[in-house]
């Protein structure tokens, strides 16, 4: 292996050539048209133009015509594509990630789950919405990241959950296939981190707790996770690796669980390195992609993966261009950036560059790591604190906030702290518990509820009477004309950005006066479409 071509950009592809560069091997980037200046592009030994990001074909081309030996998916796009695999393979290139049979494997949401129920490992249920009941996820077969996926807690929002599941999961995956699955209200989620080599070692390296998300994406991570003890660790790393061998698994990867109480209940399994790895690197001392390499080049995992125990903890936050109380992205140039050196940075941009519409609004990771998981957050918090980001919109704010957060600050952050707890709110009063010592009070218990709906900032001014853009993007669907009366919280618009639909809605109810766009406009941030009336 003397050089790899690295099919994707942004930040990973930049993790990717440091870690070639530590062995030794050159890089090859490859940019489509709408992306030529980026860093990744900037940052290679030699840069290829491809038509897109998605073209499996055109890796192959970018890969012969520099002289690349490998490739390396990265994250996002095509990485668990067992075409592109397969055709990285025919053209006798190395493919740096699991065999395409084990991305099929795994790739087919549906099909994993009977692998794993044969496997022994605990699964929600799946089925029809008769079958399973209400709430349930809405969830697209073919991919993750929480494209396609959509919350239906009763039978009259179905039939629009769906349609806006599969038009998500055709524009980010190429398969519009989506399937019903029981729905938690406040589980934590907790991933294993999974390595395999070729000659039969398959290893877990501790777990993330991924809990804190919006729009089913992750926004802090963190490991070891403050819910998961010992004897919990190793029965969850126990079911990673008994579908890792069933799928007969390489490379790395994690299973991902939901953790309801003492039960787990396995996900899937993302067949890529993750977007939060470097809070397990930081953990162990393991390098995940100079890992990846040793496995595609046929090496067995390194002595330091297979003594592996994790030392201290780490917490990671993402910094993206987006409103800090919508998580709406945001576009626009980069005029500053002062990112902090006292905790490890992974950053897909500079200062100067864009952001635009096409693709994932991340600026950075800013990781911290330190003996207790307090210090971790403290360091962390300094680090935000350092940070400055001019020009566009950023979740910066949102960020300081999170980390000081007492929910938070307490480990107690569920999937639904977000709803409970909206963005840049005043942090709960301390509660006082009048019984010190555990007690028990002998009633049955009361039903599920569901978490408290957090209503959208932007459309919750009575008095307006325009609904806008809250970011640039492509309408993807206009769902009234002049003349119909709306009710409150009824979908206007859906606007499509970084392959993400966000419905539009009436902040009251109305009559809706004009209508400015028409469905495959693109339209600008702060764009009117439509004017409503009392």
């Amino acid at each position: 292996m003397n050089r790899v071509l690295v099919a994707n950009r942004g930040e990973i592809a930049l993790r990717v050539f440091r870690a070639c560069k530590a062995e030794g091997v050159e890089t090859v980037a490859v940019v489509a048209p709408d992306d030529r200046g980026s860093l990744h592009a900037r940052s290679a030994d030699a840069t290829v133009e491809i038509a897109s990001y998605l073209d499996a074909a055109e890796h192959v081309r970018a890969a012969r015509e520099a002289g690349a030996d490998a490739v390396h998916p990265g994250y996002g796009f095509l990485a668990e594509s067992a075409e592109l695999a397969e055709a990285v393979l025919a053209a006798g290139l190395t493919w740096i990630g699991p065999p395409p049979a084990a991305l099929r494997a795994g790739g087919d949401k549906l099909a994993a789950k009977e692998t794993a129920r044969a496997a022994g490992v605990p699964l929600l249920p799946t089925g029809s919405a008769d079958e399973i009941g209400f709430p349930l996820l809405v969830k697209a077969a073919a991919g993750g990241g929480g494209r396609g996926m959509r919350i239906v807690r009763s039978a009259a929002g179905l039939e629009d959950a769906v349609a806006a599941a599969r038009r998500e999961a055709k524009a980010a995956f190429g398969d519009d296939t989506v399937y019903f699955e029981r729905y938690l209200e406040r589980p934590r989620h907790v991933e294993i981190q999974l390595l395999a080599d070729r000659h039969g070692t398959v290893v877990a390296l501790g777990e993330r707790d991924c809990s804190v998300q919006r729009r089913h994406q992750k926004v802090l991570e963190e490991s070891p996770s403050p819910a998961v003890g010992p004897e919990l660790r190793a029965a969850m790393s126990d079911a990673a690796i008994a579908f890792a061998r069933a799928i007969g698994y390489e490379s790395a990867g994690t299973a991902e669980f939901v953790l309801d109480g003492g039960d787990f209940f396995f996900l899937e399994l993302n067949a890529r390195i993750q977007v939060e790895h470097p809070v397990t690197e930081l953990v162990t001392g393991v390098d995940l992609v100079r890992e990846q390499l040793r496995v595609a080049r046929g090496e067995s995992l390194s002595p330091q993966v297979t003594d592996c125990y994790l030392c201290g903890f780490a917490v990671e936050v993402r910094l993206y261009a987006e409103d800090p109380r919508t998580f709406l992205p945001q576009a626009g140039r980069i005029e500053r950036l002062r990112l902090p050196d006292s905790v490890r940075v992974d950053a897909g941009v500079a200062e100067g560059d864009e952001i635009g519409t096409s693709y994932d609004p991340m600026i950075a990771k800013l990781v911290a790591h330190a003996d207790t998981r307090a210090e971790a957050l403290d360091r962390l918090a300094t680090a935000l604190r350092e940070t400055e980001v001019d020009g566009l919109t950023t979740n910066l704010p949102f960020l300081r906030w999170l980390v000081a957060h007492p929910v938070v600050r307490a480990g107690r952050a569920t999937t639904a702290f977000l709803i409970e707890y909206p963005p840049l709110s005043a942090p709960p009063k301390p509660v006082r518990r009048p019984w010190a010592r555990t007690w028990r009070l002998n009633l049955p218990p009361p039903p599920p509820a569901p978490p408290p709906r957090a209503e959208r900032a932007e459309h919750a001014a009575a008095e307006q009477s325009t609904v806008t853009a809250p970011m640039p993007g492509t309408v993807l669907r206009v769902l009234v004309q002049p003349g119909m009366e709306v009710a409150a919280r009824q979908p206007l618009v859906v606007l499509e950005a970084m392959k993400m639909e966000t419905p539009l809605v009436s902040p009251y109810d109305a009559t809706v006066r004009s209508v400015h766009v028409a469905e495959g406009d693109r339209v600008a941030g702060g764009a009117v479409l439509v004017e409503l009336e009392e």
